[in-house]
């Protein structure tokens, strides 16, 4: 794997940690860790002489190797593995001569790349891992600090009903923890070995096959599939499917937190620091700059994940092409996924919530959001129809004369027939409209620890 991001580029929308996990380097190696476990199966399983896993193993260190030299002989040979396995037998002669007989024996280039590649999801998953738990317990204290917080609850990006701004916090840690479970399925049940030879076959090692392959994947820390899986691309597809999904969900919440930041709604706001979030030519600016990096992130991260379906469909044993696409588009998309979740969790722990002007927007419409409210109570008196139009018609009359809607109910005859002034009133408080929402609180938090 090697990343298309530009080292320019990439510290914005990635990780460091991600960013180690898909450097050249780092690649590389994985792939020379799969000759040097291989050799060490070999000789383990009799296949070559025990003599030689020694030296092929003290060869496979990256850093013996001249990148640049490997790409551009990559671009001859249509794949890295093939001038990679041609350097590392050169190197292994100078130790031993007789043992650079035996690298890479059986094998063909696709074991070395896929496996590698495996290596590095495994690397990358653990990554994410860690800063989705950072980001789930950040999200899950600010949701226990906010349960009774109220918040405007929109749709269509319009005033809708008062809730619990704990309860939308709650909903942030609970995508991500169904994302923390995505995660560590995939790395459990979906990573696995990949040593078919030739043609998937491993004919070259003769009924030695599958004995080597068990124990190769026991030295990688890898399972063994039932067979290779050279153009059966599932399980890279599967892959990029939860880093697609977590992206969007960190996208979501920063969505969120980029509509809050907003001058005009100015509830919620990333937290701040020296230089963070200014213009190049304003000074008062506060901009969202995590959530920009997250929702680039997931603007990016379906597309991505869409060049891996695409490269499903190959042919035959080996595929030339939709292989290839692979290569470059699994690693872009470990980062741009680290990059989003890093600013999410970056915003789950410090984020700076405005209680003040949560409640003044709360009465910005001057009661209108607590109408469905007054309109099921008086409902119980006369019906719901008849409630709904009352209160439609009041609604109006309040907007028309810029009078708060309080009013005009408790100077309406045919609501005060119903509900008394001090009842009405009582409709006005926004948290005592809140529905199931506490136990929703409570149901997502206790789901984080499933």
């Amino acid at each position: 794997m090697s990343t298309s991001l530009s080292p320019l580029l990439a510290p914005m929308l990635s990780s460091a940690a991600m960013r180690a996990v898909c450097d050249d380097a780092a690649c590389l190696q994985n792939m020379l860790d799969f000759e040097a476990a291989l050799a060490r199966a070999e000789a383990a399983t009799g296949v070559i002489p025990g003599s030689a896993a020694g030296p092929i193993a003290s060869a496979c260190k990256a850093e013996s190797f001249d990148l640049a030299a490997l790409a551009e002989a990559a671009t001859r040979s249509g794949n890295l593995a093939i001038p990679l396995v041609k350097a590392l037998t050169a190197d292994v002669a100078k130790l031993d001569a007789d043992a650079a007989r035996y690298v890479h024996w059986g094998a063909t280039s696709q074991d070395v790349i896929d496996t590698g590649a495996m290596l590095g999801l495994r690397a990358g998953i653990d990554a994410l891992l860690d800063d989705t738990a950072r980001a789930i317990a950040g999200f899950a204290k600010l949701a226990r600090q906010h349960r009774n917080t109220a918040v405007v609850g929109r749709t269509w990006l319009q005033h809708a009903l008062p809730m619990p701004f704990g309860l939308k916090l709650a909903e942030y840690a609970a995508a991500l923890h169904r994302s923390q479970a995505r995660l560590r399925r995939l790395r459990s049940e979906t990573l696995a070995l990949q040593f078919g030879g030739a043609a998937g076959t491993l004919a070259a090692l003769g009924d030695k096959g599958l004995l080597v392959a068990e124990k190769l994947a026991q030295e990688l820390k890898l399972p063994l599939p039932e067979a290779p899986w050279h153009t059966h691309r599932d399980r890279i597809a599967e892959a990029a499917s939860v880093l697609a999904i977590l992206a969007g969900s960190c996208g979501k919440i920063a969505r969120d937190v980029s509509l809050m930041m907003q001058t005009d709604v100015g509830e919620a706001f990333e937290p701040s620091g020296e230089g963070r979030g200014g213009s190049s030519t304003m000074p008062h600016k506060r901009n969202p700059v995590a959530a920009a990096t997250a929702l680039a992130a997931a603007t990016m991260a379906p597309n991505l994940a869409a060049t891996v379906f695409a490269a499903q469909v190959q042919d035959h044993e080996r595929s030339a092409g939709p292989w290839h696409a692979e290569w470059p588009t699994l690693p872009t998309l470990l980062l741009v996924t680290s990059g989003a979740l890093a600013a999410i969790v970056d915003i789950a722990e410090g984020l700076e919530v405005d209680v003040a002007r949560m409640r003044a927007n709360l009465d910005a419409t001057d009661g209108l959001i607590m109408a469905e409210a007054v309109t099921f109570a008086l409902a119980e008196k006369i019906g719901k129809s008849d409630a709904h139009h009352l209160i439609e018609a009041a609604s109006k009359k309040a907007v028309a004369g810029k009078q708060h809607l309080r009013d005009v109910l408790t100077s309406d005859a045919r609501i005060t027939a119903q509900l008394s002034a001090g009842t009405i009133a009582k409709l006005f408080e926004p948290m005592a409209y809140q529905g199931a929402s506490q136990a929703l609180i409570d149901r997502l938090l206790a789901s984080l620890d499933t």
